[in-house]
């Protein structure tokens, strides 16, 4: 088995492609596994760290604010895109792939494209409910899409759909942690309740602002016996860091760039506060722990609402708005934390939600890709 998988951009497309190379491996010891992704974005570092070679291409996003800089940007992404194309063929040429999987982001456009072009059977794995541009340009020339929800026959053709789930870390998926020893890994009193608080892999700014108001304004953590796990991001980790030292109820908080150890941060919580990226939707309804959700705004079709209301709508999770949750967020959190009832409820409901072992249903459609 030779497979080239392609995407990238955020932790929602990389960990889903990390955990379809897994299950290939698993299923196939001696594959070669080869990623395209996008230079300068984070699967270049994060691809590697799981093992896997990786290969950039000069590939860029449309900017939308329109500032000098982007449209500069702008006006160089054709340029971008002849190159990207150019060389992926190349190393599809010198590769010889049997499949080639695209999981959405910049690079996985090109790739399918050049892939589909000459004759290499293509994958589609589509995380939302609601599909990226990218997927919905490349759905054509794919064999299989692979979804996780329903009603995905509004962008795709009806039969190419296979309902997958999306694919979750193995690490979270088949996770033994207790709950003390992730309390342990981070430092954390045994008998406080704890709080996750998560705004995706690049860190979310609203969700950084409303710890930043707690942080300033009361002692609403001291006073109801929480500690918190906070991930904030690269970008506002150094100013978050400081104000946890500097601030009256900075022992009751654990400050994170980014958490590596997810299983031992889930195992750890009550209840969890997160943006509502389909991945994260996936692997929170394994866990099965309350939830939260803050829907990033800053999305295409505002799909990551689209994406929290199919947990609301069946009692699995409790959604706060973006523009509200700087007033709302953690003030929900308390309630829910002081409501078992509600806590237990919520519980139930989402775990029936969970679709396990999807990397290894996605195996099973390159097999009959492959096989045939």
């Amino acid at each position: 088995m030779k497979a080239i998988i392609s995407g990238g951009g955020t932790g929602g497309h990389i960990f889903p492609a990390i955990a379809i190379a897994n299950a290939i491996k698993k299923r196939y010891p001696d594959a070669e596994i080869l990623f395209v992704g996008a230079e300068g974005r984070m699967e270049m570092d994060k691809v590697p760290a799981a093992g896997y070679k990786i290969i950039g291409l000069p590939i860029a996003g449309l900017q939308r604010k329109l500032t000098l800089g982007n449209i500069i940007k702008n006006l160089q992404l054709p340029f971008k895109m002849i190159r990207s194309r150019s060389k992926v063929k190349k190393v599809i040429r010198d590769f010889q792939p049997d499949i080639v999987v695209g999981v959405g982001g910049f690079a996985s456009e090109p790739t399918l494209k050049a892939a589909a072009s000459m004759g290499y059977p293509t994958l589609l794995q589509e995380q939302n409910s609601y599909a990226g541009l990218t997927n919905k340009m490349l759905a054509q020339g794919a064999r299989t899409i692979c979804v996780a929800y329903d009603g995905m026959e509004r962008f795709f053709p009806k039969n190419k759909i296979v309902f997958t789930g999306n694919p979750v870390r193995a690490e979270i998926e088949d996770s033994t942690t207790t709950r003390e020893e992730g309390r342990s890994h981070f430092g954390l009193n045994a008998d406080s309740r704890v709080i996750l608080i998560v705004g995706g892999s690049l860190g979310a700014r609203s969700i950084n602002e409303m710890m930043l108001r707690l942080l300033n304004n009361d002692n609403t953590l001291e006073q109801n016996n929480i500690q918190v796990i906070w991930q904030t991001g690269n970008t506002m980790f150094e100013t978050a860091d400081k104000a946890v030292k500097d601030a009256v109820c900075g022992n009751n908080i654990k400050v994170h760039k980014f958490i590596a150890r997810m299983d031992m941060a889930y195992a750890a919580a009550d209840i969890i506060v997160s943006r509502a990226g389909a991945i994260a939707i996936s692997e929170l309804c394994i866990v099965g722990k309350p939830v939260i959700l803050i829907p990033s705004p800053n999305v295409a079709e505002d799909h990551q609402t689209k994406n929290a209301m199919a947990l609301v709508d069946k009692g699995a999770a409790i959604m706060v708005r973006d523009a509200e949750c700087g007033d709302k967020g953690i003030a929900a959190a308390v309630n829910l934390l002081n409501d078992k009832e509600q806590q237990n409820a919520m519980i139930q409901n989402i775990k029936l939600l969970a679709r396990h072992k999807a990397a290894d249903r996605i195996v099973d459609e390159i097999d009959k890709i492959t096989l045939k």
